[in-house]
C-alpha cells in the first residue's frame, strides 16, 4: 500500500520561507543589538558582532552562555534577599574601627575612597599583619591554630587537592568538628574538581566538617548561569582573632602538579590579627549563604573579639561580577598612577587589557622604576605566550622585567612607593579583573610594605632580568617557545 506524503504548495513553501527569515534576521537584530546595549568593551562587543554575523547559530547561543555576566536567577534572588542585611552590618558593625582620612597615608586616599565608595568597606586601624613565604610554615601554622580552636574553624578556597601536609590538615578538621569546633570548607566546584570526585568530602562530611562546592558546573546549568565564574578567593577565619589571605590554595606545593615539570608553586599568606579579622569573617559568611541559602550570621561588633592588635591600616577589597564593571582593575589602575618613584608588581598570570598596559607603559615614561616579576614556567601554555606577546611594548617604556626560575611564581602582589601594599588573590588577567570572584588586601603600613618588598627581591635573585636588545634579537624558535 502506497504511503501518502503531503507535500507543501509553492505558496506555502514561500510563507514558510519568509517566515523562517523574518525569525533569522529578527534574532540576529536583537541579539546584536543586546551586544551593543551591554556596553562591554569597544573590543569585546567587536569580537562577539563578528563572530554572531560570521557564524550566527554559533554565535548567538555563545553569547547567550558567555556573553554577559549572568550569576542565574537563584543566587541572583539570594544576593538581593541578603544584600540589605550586609550593607547595614558594614554599616553599623564593621565601622566601628574606622581609621579617619587624616591617619591614612596620601598615597592611599585615592585608592581607599574609591574601594569604600564601590564596596562600602572603610579602612581600619589597629591591625597586625604578620607576611608568611614559606609554604610549609604556612600550613604547619594552619594545622597549629585549627588544632587550637575553640569556636570555628572557616575555610574558603579555588583549589584543595589532598596529599603531604593537607592531609594532616584535614584531619585536623575533622578533630576540630569532633570536639564540638563549627567547621565549614568552600571550595570552587572547577578549581577543586578533583577533590569532589574524590571520597574525601564524603569523609568530612562524616566527621561534621560541613563542605560545600560553589558554583558547581554542569550542562544544563549553561542555560541559567555562566559556568565560567569562579570563586577565587583564598581565606581563612579561626575563631574571631585571627584570619589569612593570600595567594596560597589548599595544597602542598610538594604534592601539587608535580608531573607538569614546572617546580613547586611559590606563594605568599598573610597572618591578619585585629578589627580586619571582622571583615574578613563577614566576607565568608556572605559567600557561604550565597552558595547555601543559609540566613546571614554576622559577627557583631566587640572590642574583646576584633580588638586593637597593632598599629597597621588595612582595607579588605572584595571584587567580582556582582559589582559589576567598578572593581578591582580600577583600584589597581590607580595604584600604578599613584606611584611616584618605585612599583613592583609579582603575578604569576600576566595578560593586560590596554588600559592596564598604558598605564604600566606610562608610569615607567615618567621615572617610576617599574619592576615586575613573572614565572619563566607557567602551567598555562595560553598564558605563556599570551602574556609575552607584551614584552617588547613593556622593556620599550623602560618598564624591568624578571623571569623566576625557582618554581612556579604565584604570587600577586604590589608595592607602591615602599610604603603601600596590596596583597591577595587578583592575577594580572581579565579573568580576575571581570569573572573571577577575588579578595585583595591593602595595607597602609610601610613597614610591611617593607618586608613584602624584601620577599619580592629576594624572588628577582632568583631570576633573569629579560634585555631588550636580547628580546629583540632572539631566534624564531625561541620567539614561538616564548624564552
Amino acid at each position: 500500500m502506497d504511503r501518502f506524503i503531503p507535500h507543501m504548495t509553492w505558496l506555502e513553501s514561500e510563507i514558510y520561507i519568509v517566515l523562517s527569515a523574518t525569525l533569522y534576521f529578527g534574532l540576529l537584530t536583537i541579539v546584536s543589538f543586546r551586544v551593543v546595549l551591554t556596553r562591554n568593551q569597544i573590543g569585546v562587543s567587536l569580537a562577539w558582532l563578528l563572530l554572531i554575523f560570521a557564524l550566527p547559530l554559533v554565535g548567538m547561543v555563545g553569547y547567550f552562555i558567555f556573553g554577559e555576566l549572568t550569576l542565574g536567577a537563584k543566587r541572583s534572588k539570594q544576593r538581593k534577599l541578603l544584600a540589605g542585611e550586609f550593607l547595614n552590618w558594614i554599616q553599623q558593625q564593621a565601622t566601628t574601627h574606622k581609621q579617619s582620612k587624616d591617619k591614612i597615608s596620601a598615597n592611599a586616599h585615592s585608592m581607599q575612597a574609591f574601594v569604600e565608595s564601590y564596596t562600602n568597606m572603610p579602612m581600619v586601624k589597629g591591625n597586625k599583619h604578620t607576611l608568611l613565604t614559606d609554604t610549609d610554615q604556612i600550613l604547619l601554622e594552619l594545622i597549629k591554630e585549627i588544632k587550637a580552636s575553640q569556636k570555628h574553624c572557616y575555610l574558603m578556597f579555588y583549589i584543595c587537592n589532598e596529599g603531604g601536609l593537607i592531609n594532616q590538615l584535614l584531619n585536623e578538621l575533622k578533630a576540630a568538628a569532633a570536639r564540638g569546633v563549627r567547621c565549614q570548607l568552600l571550595l570552587d566546584s572547577v578549581g577543586s574538581h578533583d577533590f569532589f570526585n574524590s571520597i574525601i568530602p564524603a569523609q568530612l562530611r562524616k566527621a561534621g566538617v560541613e563542605v560545600v562546592e560553589a558554583l558547581p558546573v554542569g550542562a544544563l546549568r549553561l542555560l541559567f548561569q555562566r559556568q565560567d565564574l569562579r570563586l577565587h578567593r583564598k581565606l581563612v577565619c579561626i575563631d574571631d582573632h585571627i584570619a589569612y589571605t593570600g595567594s596560597m590554595n589548599l595544597v602542598d606545593p610538594a604534592f601539587f602538579n608535580v608531573h607538569k615539570g614546572i617546580g613547586e608553586w611559590v606563594d605568599v599568606m598573610v597572618r591578619c590579627e585585629g578589627p580586619i579579622v571582622q571583615h574578613m569573617h563577614g566576607l565568608f559568611v556572605w559567600d557561604w549563604c550565597l552558595e547555601t541559602e543559609h540566613v546571614l550570621n554576622l559577627p557583631p561588633a566587640n572590642n574583646t573579639l576584633f580588638c586593637i592588635e597593632g598599629d597597621e591600616n588595612s582595607q579588605l577589597i572584595p571584587s567580582g561580577p556582582e559589582f559589576g564593571k567598578v572593581g578591582i582593575h580600577q583600584v589597581l589602575l590607580t595604584a600604578i598612577y599613584e606611584a611616584k618613584y618605585s612599583l613592583v608588581l609579582t603575578t604569576p598570570y600576566f595578560v593586560p587589557d590596554e588600559s592596564l598596559l598604558t598605564a604600566l607603559q606610562v608610569a615607567a615614561m615618567r621615572g617610576v622604576d617599574v619592576k615586575i616579576i613573572l614565572p619563566a614556567k607557567n602551567d598555562s601554555l595560553m598564558v605563556k605566550y599570551a602574556s609575552r606577546a607584551f614584552f617588547e611594548d613593556l622593556l620599550s617604556a623602560g618598564v624591568e622585567i624578571h623571569q623566576f626560575y625557582g618554581g612556579l611564581l604565584h604570587t600577586k602582589s604590589i608595592v607602591i612607593d615602599e610604603k603601600i601594599a596590596l596583597i591577595g588573590t587578583v592575577n594580572l588577567d581579565r579573568r580576575s579583573f571581570w569573572l573571577n570572584f577575588e579578595m585583595t588586601m591593602l595595607i597602609d603600613n610601610a613597614k610591611f610594605a617593607g618586608e613584602l618588598l624584601t620577599a619580592q627581591m629576594h624572588y628577582t635573585l632568583a631570576s633573569r632580568q629579560v634585555s631588550l636588545v636580547k628580546w629583540r634579537q632572539r631566534s624564531f624558535l625561541c620567539a614561538f617557545n616564548g624564552t
